[in-house]
C-alpha cells in the first residue's frame, strides 16, 4: 500500500511485515536484557528502549515506514495506558498514607498474632497474602515479613524452600488481587477492561487455586505440628510496632471504607485518592501526625527509624516518588510495544501463534504459554503483560471474548509465573531476598503453578468465561464446550 506524505505526494510503498522482521528486535531484546540483568546488574529500561529503536530502524529502512507514522503508534500506545500510570502514582500515595496512619502496621500486627507452630505454613500463606494485598507489592512482602518468616521457619526446622513457597504463593496472590498493585492495574489497561471488574474476574481462578494451595500447605505442615516456635523475632516486631504506632482495630475502618468504594463501583482514581485522604485523617487524629509530615509521606513515602531492622525495612516505603521507576519502565515497554504494533510486527508474531489457536480453549492456552515464554525470554513480568496483551487483544475481540477475560489470563500467567523463573527479575529478586537456591523453591509455589492450569481448564470448558455478546454463545453452548474438549485431546 502507499502512504501520502504531509505535502500530499505519494510516500514510499510500505512492505508487508514478515515474521523474521519481528523476530530480530525480539531476539535483540532477549539477548540485551539477559546480558544487562546478569552481567551488569543495571535496570532493564535501556535494553528495552534500544530494542524499540532497532524495531523502528527495521521498519523505516526495510519496511519503508515513515518516522511520523511510527511515532504516532508509540504515542497512541502510551496514551492508552496513561490512566494506569496515574493510578500507579496514586497507589504510591496510598501506601505512604496507610503506613503513616498506622493502617499497614495494624494489619501486620494482628496478622502476626495468628502464628502458632501447628499452622505455620498456612499462616505464612495468609500473612503474606494480607501484607501483599495491603501494600500491593509481592516484592515488599518478601523483603520484609518474608525475611522474618524465613527465620521463623528455620527455627521450626521447616526446609527453607517450603517456607519460601508459602511466602511467594501468598505474596503473589495478594499482589494479584490488590488494587494497589502495578501489574493489577497494567493488565486491564493492556486488555481494555476496568480495574475492579478485572479483580472480580480473577477471583474465579484465584480462589480455587488458593483453596488447593492452603490444603497442600496444611498437609505438609502437619509433620511440623509438634515443633516449638521461636517467638523472639515475632515479639521484637510486635513490640516495635506497638511502640511506634497506635495499634487499634479502629484503623481497619480505612481499608473497609476503601473496599466499600470499590463495591459501589467508584472509579479507581477517585476511589484510591479517597482511600489515601481517609488514611490522612487517621494519621492526624489517631497517630498525632502533623499535616506537613502526612503530605510528605504522600510524595516521598514513610521513613521508619525505629531501630528494628525488619520493621524499618518493612515500613520505609510508599510515596509517589516510589512509583517513578515502575512508571518509567512501563513507558519504555510501551515504546517498544508501540513500534512493534504500529509496524505490524506484533501482528506477524500473533499470526504465527494464532495459527494453532482454533478454539477459545486453545486461544487462552496460547495466551498463557506466550506470557510464560515472554517471562522466560525477556526476563520481565511487565513485558509479559504488555507484549502478550498487545498480541492477543484483537484475537479475543474477534472471538467475542470480553476484554476482562484477556486481562485475567494475562495475570494468571504473566504475573503468577514470573517468580518461578530464576533469571526473570522477579525470580532473581525472590532468590536473593529470601536466600534460597534457584529452582528448589519452585515445586512449593503451589498457587503460582496451579493458577495457570485452572485458567486453561476454564478456557476449554467455558466456565466463568465472559463474552462481549452473551447471546451469541448461549445456543449450543454445551455442544461447543464438548467440541473444544475433544479438539484438545486430538
Amino acid at each position: 500500500m502507499k502512504k501520502n506524505d504531509c505535502n500530499g505526494k505519494n510516500a514510499r510503498k510500505v512492505k508487508e511485515t514478515k515474521f523474521i522482521h519481528a523476530m530480530i528486535p525480539l531476539v535483540f531484546l532477549v539477548g540485551s536484557l539477559a546480558y544487562t540483568l546478569k552481567f551488569t546488574g543495571a535496570d532493564p529500561h535501556i535494553p528495552i528502549m534500544l530494542s524499540g529503536m532497532l524495531a523502528a530502524c527495521i521498519a523505516m529502512f526495510s519496511l519503508k515506514y515513515d518516522w511520523d507514522e511510527i511515532l504516532e503508534g508509540i504515542l497512541e500506545t502510551i496514551k492508552s495506558s496513561m490512566e494506569a500510570a496515574i493510578i500507579l502514582l496514586i497507589i504510591g500515595m496510598v501506601v505512604g498514607s496507610w503506613i503513616i496512619s498506622g493502617v499497614v502496621p495494624t494489619m501486620i500486627f494482628y496478622g502476626l498474632k495468628i502464628m502458632s507452630p501447628s499452622i505455620f505454613l498456612p499462616a505464612t500463606l495468609l500473612l503474606s497474602f494480607i501484607v501483599a494485598i495491603a501494600t500491593g507489592s509481592s516484592w515488599s512482602t518478601a523483603a520484609t515479613i518474608g525475611i522474618a518468616l524465613m527465620g521463623v521457619g528455620a527455627g521450626l526446622g521447616i526446609p527453607s524452600q517450603i517456607t519460601a513457597g508459602a511466602i511467594i504463593s501468598g505474596a503473589y496472590m495478594g499482589d494479584k488481587l490488590s488494587p494497589l498493585s502495578d501489574t493489577t492495574n497494567l493488565a486491564p489497561a493492556m486488555a481494555g477492561s476496568k480495574l475492579f471488574e478485572h479483580i472480580k474476574s480473577m477471583l474465579y481462578t484465584t480462589i480455587p487455586s488458593f483453596i488447593i494451595t492452603i490444603i497442600l500447605f496444611t498437609i505438609i505442615g502437619n509433620k511440623y505440628s509438634n515443633s516449638q516456635i521461636n517467638i523472639e523475632v515475632l515479639n521484637s516486631i510486635l513490640k516495635t510496632l506497638n511502640t511506634e504506632f497506635v495499634i487499634t482495630p479502629v484503623l481497619f475502618i480505612v481499608p473497609i471504607i476503601t473496599i466499600g468504594l470499590v463495591i459501589k463501583k467508584i472509579p479507581a482514581i477517585p476511589g484510591l485518592v479517597c482511600g489515601s485522604l481517609i488514611g490522612g485523617i487517621s494519621a492526624i487524629f489517631i497517630q498525632g501526625v502533623k499535616v506537613k509530615d502526612f503530605v510528605t509521606s504522600l510524595q516521598v513515602g514513610y521513613v521508619s527509624n525505629s531501630g528494628n531492622e525488619i520493621v524499618d525495612s518493612l515500613l520505609t516505603r510508599g510515596g509517589m516518588n516510589s512509583m517513578m521507576w515502575t512508571v518509567s519502565l512501563i513507558i519504555c515497554a510501551l515504546f517498544f510495544g508501540g513500534v512493534m504494533e504500529k509496524t505490524g510486527m506484533l501482528s506477524a508474531i500473533a499470526n504465527k501463534i494464532l495459527e494453532l489457536a482454533n478454539s477459545t480453549g486453545s486461544l487462552i492456552l496460547s495466551t498463557l504459554l506466550t506470557a510464560l515464554a515472554v517471562n522466560a525470554l525477556a526476563s520481565e513480568q511487565y513485558l509479559s503483560i504488555v507484549i502478550t496483551g498487545r498480541i492477543f487483544k484483537d484475537a479475543y475481540r474477534k472471538r467475542n471474548l470480553h476484554p476482562v477475560t484477556l486481562s485475567r489470563v494475562l495475570e494468571d500467567s504473566g504475573t503468577m509465573t514470573s517468580p518461578l523463573i530464576p533469571w526473570n527479575s522477579c525470580g532473581a529478586y525472590m532468590i536473593a531476598t529470601l536466600g534460597i537456591a534457584p529452582w528448589v523453591y519452585v515445586p512449593y509455589c503451589f498457587l503460582n503453578l496451579i493458577n495457570p492450569v485452572i485458567s486453561a481448564i476454564y478456557g476449554y470448558t467455558g466456565l466463568t468465561i465472559k463474552y462481549i455478546d452473551e447471546s451469541k454463545i448461549k445456543k449450543g453452548k454445551f455442544k461447543n464446550m464438548v467440541t473444544t474438549i475433544l479438539s484438545f485431546h486430538k
